[in-house]
């Protein structure tokens, strides 16, 4: 039978591989969310360091799309009046991308599969745009134009790499990886390729159209491999050009940039649980319970935390990648741990959260550890575990802030409900008017009340000013959902 052992990282091992020398290129680490919640993440090499891999000729073979442009245009002296399709301009007469009625944004990466017919007497060209191919496209900055009304062998010859082939009916020129090397630590969102996943395996696509499309949003440096490799945080999206059904991120970036204006200020603490391979939180008696609680929350020294060692490295490895991480402690239940981040503005709040939840569980896999969100995840007279959602606007962080607190408390009040269905599954569990929390059905605020829906610090009370705290979401909640309806019931949706 396999050890706990066999399923932890030797560190020795994994520090000599990573000393490897790259050869110039870098790995991204593309990570999402699947509709269960949880973190999934897949790794490429976005950027070749050629400018021109290859330009030759091939037989015609049959390929899917998910984005197409075709263009007629009339011979001319023989020539076909030509278009280079990683390079969109004027005269396209149909756009389709991912269901939009626009080409991509100029100047933008994208996974592209250009194709280029040459019959004997052309008559038209089109090609072809997939994200399902591996060869990668950019613009070219000061060659667009010229070679858009190139002649197909003339781009070739242009370019320097055309290959002996025939020119007969039914035979295209394919064009593959053509773009710059990016310099390191330049990564935005807009540099990096979209790529794709199989939904059906995440529960997020059907089988019979299981493409869903990764758009890069945040970009971060990876703990684990080092610089130059980065960490790529994406949403996911159909391919008719619409969020998927569990991209909660899209509908809150809308929120936050529609009231951009009142500087929402977000920090949220996460509580988890960890767990042993045998879903036992790590310490506790293997046929029993520990002593009751007490001594755990914020404990130091044998017998009252464990695992601190996965603590640490999650700090540090948040603190290296960027993650606005802002402090750790022991919980009340014994293996139970909070980390802290925030405060964060607008959409940034959900990018870090979830950032620092992917470090999380891929730092716990090599101690083989389990992380679990669970909001009750142990029966009986133990704390549940929550994600304590800290808010602030710019009216509410100055002298007389607080009429704007109690304003949104108030606001809060009238949408207990709707709230309540976007803070995490099984929190009727969690939330039972005992163990620090209030009652899922009743809501309730106070001055430093920790048994309330809503506390007020009492500093800020003292103060007339500052912050308030949602002890209402559940530790499995997602922050986009939690930071999205905050926004919209104080401020309002938008269309």
């Amino acid at each position: 039978m396999a050890t706990e052992a066999a399923f932890t990282s030797r560190p020795e091992t994994l520090a000599k591989y990573l000393k490897l020398d790259q050869k110039g290129q870098i790995m991204a680490e593309y990570i999402w969310i699947d509709a269960d919640g949880e973190t999934r993440s897949k790794s490429r090499e976005p950027h070749p360091t050629q400018h021109i891999d290859r330009l030759a000729l091939c037989p015609k073979t049959p390929r899917t799309s998910s984005c197409r442009v075709q263009r007629r245009s009339s011979a001319i002296g023989g020539s076909c009046q030509s278009y280079f399709c990683a390079l969109w301009a004027v005269g396209v007469s149909s756009v389709s991308w991912l269901g939009a009625k626009s080409p991509p944004p100029a100047k933008k990466w994208m996974t592209v599969d250009v194709l280029h017919r040459l019959p004997q007497r052309p008559q038209n060209a089109w090609g072809r745009w997939s994200t399902r191919s591996s060869a990668w496209h950019r613009q070219l900055d000061g060659k667009a134009h010229r070679m858009m009304s190139a002649s197909v062998a003339k781009l070739a010859h242009e370019l320097g790499r055309l290959e002996t082939g025939s020119e007969e009916e039914g035979h295209f020129l394919s064009c593959a990886r053509i773009c710059d090397t990016l310099k390191e630590k330049e990564y935005t969102p807009e540099d990096l390729p979209m790529w794709n996943f199989d939904g059906s395996s995440t529960n997020q696509a059907p089988g019979d159209n299981s493409d869903v499309y990764l758009k890069p949003v945040a970009v971060f440096p990876d703990p684990f491999r080092g610089s130059p490799n980065i960490l790529v945080l994406a949403e996911c999206w159909n391919a008719d050009g619409t969020p998927n059904k569990y991209n909660y991120r899209h509908e809150c970036a809308k929120l936050m940039e529609a009231h951009a204006a009142h500087d929402p200020w977000f920090g949220l603490e996460q509580e988890y649980t960890l767990l042993d391979l045998s879903n036992r939180p790590f310490g506790w008696p293997a046929n029993g319970f520990p002593a009751p609680q007490g001594p755990y929350y914020c404990g130091v020294g044998a017998g009252k935390v464990v695992q601190r060692d996965i603590v640490d490295a999650h700090y540090k490895a948040c603190l290296y990648s960027g993650v606005k991480i802002s402090g750790t402690n022991a919980e009340v239940m014994p293996a139970q741990w909070e980390f802290q981040v925030g405060p964060c503005v607008g959409i940034e709040m959900g990018d870090h959260l979830w950032l620092a939840r992917f470090l999380l569980a891929r730092i716990a896999e090599e101690f083989g550890a389990k992380v679990s969100v669970e909001p009750k995840p142990i029966p009986g007279d133990w704390n549940g575990a929550g994600l304590h959602s800290n808010f602030s606007t710019k009216e509410m962080r100055v002298e007389g802030g607080m009429k704007h607190i109690e304003a949104a408390i108030k606001k809060l009040e009238g949408r207990h409900k709707e709230h309540i269905a976007v803070y995490g599954e099984g929190n009727e569990k969690r939330l039972t008017g005992r163990h620090e929390t209030g009652s899922i059905d009743q809501f309730s605020y106070g001055v430093a009340n920790r048994g309330a829906s809503i506390r007020i610090p009492r500093e800020c009370a003292a103060k007339g000013y500052g912050y308030f705290e949602d002890r209402r979401p559940a530790s499995n909640a997602d922050p986009y959902r939690i930071t999205g309806i905050m926004m919209e019931t104080i401020f309002g949706s938008v269309a």
